[in-house]
């Protein structure tokens, strides 16, 4: 069994969730990383027992004993370098969001197409088993017909020079956390909304959305309703309202093992509780079965447009 070798596009700080389901693998190893300033590689890989450092993404993206990369670069850069590593012929695990505007999504999937390579957009909580359980309720009827999803998404951003602070880097808070509340609403109703609508409060330094709330209609009269933020204490919730019950997910963005649920049924509520996995290791594997294996990735890039 072939096994693939991954290489980080920078030091990025979430860089380090990557670490444990690659180091885990069967089918992939962590093999390299890459950075502008070679010391910096260096001392990074050398505390994380990294193997092989290279001084520049290009010579990273060179090398024929790199298969695939993950690029946790700030927004403004994902296609620019996504782009670059596909025709070098490296498969591409992008940080989400994979792009900021639907033409660089484009572009990026016709590199990968052209250059016959996977690309995923790094939505990892898609590939949790909580999340597929969820799905599987719904579609089984659990809670009757679904109605309405409530959900949030914030947190307080200590660090004002914080690159999701600026815009000329793709900052703000839709991009950072009120994207996943977003990919709930549309995986749950499985259909794209025929109708949003939203407020957001623009930050007068950063310019960029810090707080928001938005509303989206769905076929079939389903209704969601969410907010997110860079500057209200963390919250992260899903509610989904059927016509039969409700179910509670607490932890929906962020599940890890041992996560619970609640589905409540007039006035009987059944907590479930889910084993789960490493947060992350769903997407590493799923970049094996689609490029060892020829399988589908769970996050397609229709989707991601």
């Amino acid at each position: 069994m072939k096994k693939l070798r991954w290489g980080l596009l920078s030091t990025a700080r979430i860089n380090k969730v990557l670490l444990p389901p690659l180091r885990a693998s069967e089918r992939n190893e962590l093999t390299a990383v890459a950075s502008r300033d070679t010391a910096r590689a260096q001392a990074y890989a050398k505390e994380r027992n990294i193997p092989r450092v290279f001084g520049s993404y290009e010579s990273m993206l060179a090398d024929p004993d790199i298969d695939v990369i993950y690029n946790p670069l700030p927004n403004s850069l994902h296609a620019e370098w996504t782009i670059k590593a596909a025709q070098a012929g490296k498969h591409i695990l992008c940080e989400k969001p994979l792009a900021n505007t639907v033409e660089d999504v484009d572009a990026m999937t016709e590199a990968a197409k052209k250059a016959g390579v996977v690309l995923m957009e790094a939505f990892m909580y898609r590939h949790h088993p909580q999340t597929l359980k969820v799905k599987e309720l719904v579609d089984s009827g659990a809670i009757g017909k679904l109605q309405v999803i409530h959900g949030a998404f914030t947190f307080k951003l200590g660090n004002e020079d914080d690159v999701r602070l600026n815009a000329s880097l793709g900052g703000g808070g839709i991009w950072d956390v009120g994207c996943y509340p977003i990919s709930y609403a549309r995986l749950i109703v499985g259909a794209e909304p025929v109708e949003v609508f939203g407020w957001q409060v623009t930050g007068q330094a950063s310019g960029v959305d810090e707080t928001f709330a938005g509303q989206m209609r769905f076929p079939n009269n389903v209704y969601a309703q969410f907010d997110s933020g860079l500057r209200t204490p963390r919250r992260s919730y899903i509610e989904l309202a059927g016509d039969e019950g409700t179910l509670s997910i607490p932890q929906p963005f962020q599940p890890y093992e041992n996560e619970k649920i609640a589905l409540t049924r007039g006035d009987k509520e059944e907590v479930i509780s889910i084993p789960g996995e490493d947060l992350y290791r769903g997407e590493v594997e799923n970049m094996a079965d689609a490029i060892l294996d020829g399988k589908a990735t769970r996050m397609s890039l229709a989707d991601t447009v």
